[in-house]
């Protein structure tokens, strides 16, 4: 069966605000195929100023807790970039990518569907490395 990749009508660049950029990175979260017990924090980090484009960079935070451990142990983080670009009329909707704390790799949300399987590979990652130190 072919898997249909969910995304979202991105605001374009003249209505774009940094807090209508957390929101529709929140929006775009809420089509993921993922388990309600994960919850995540959303936040803005930073914005840069390039020759062609401008940046804001924002990180959604993941966790599993439980009753017995409400802190997890590790969590995974997801980093969004929303890009604006200099040379398109400001009505063309903004660019969105983002990537795993772990990995290189940067992903466009209507080119790959998220899987739950990502967070999961990263908190175990992370519970092996501490419980060696």
């Amino acid at each position: 069966t072919k898997h249909v990749i969910k995304n979202i009508q991105w605001t374009t660049a003249k209505n774009f605000t940094v807090e209508r950029g957390r929101q529709q990175i929140e929006e775009l979260i809420s089509t993921w195929d993922i388990h309600e017990s994960w919850l995540h924090h959303s936040e803005f980090l930073d914005d840069e100023e390039l020759k062609d484009s401008k940046r804001y960079y924002y990180r959604v935070c993941w966790g599993l807790p439980t009753r017995r451990k409400p802190v997890p142990r590790a969590t995974a983080s997801v980093y969004f970039v929303i890009v604006i670009s200099k040379f398109q009329p400001d009505t063309v909707p903004v660019q969105v990518f983002y990537r795993l704390e772990s990995s290189r790799l940067i992903r466009r949300p209507e080119q790959c569907q998220f899987r739950e399987k990502w967070l999961q590979d990263i908190i175990e990652n992370k519970i092996v490395c501490i419980e060696r130190l």
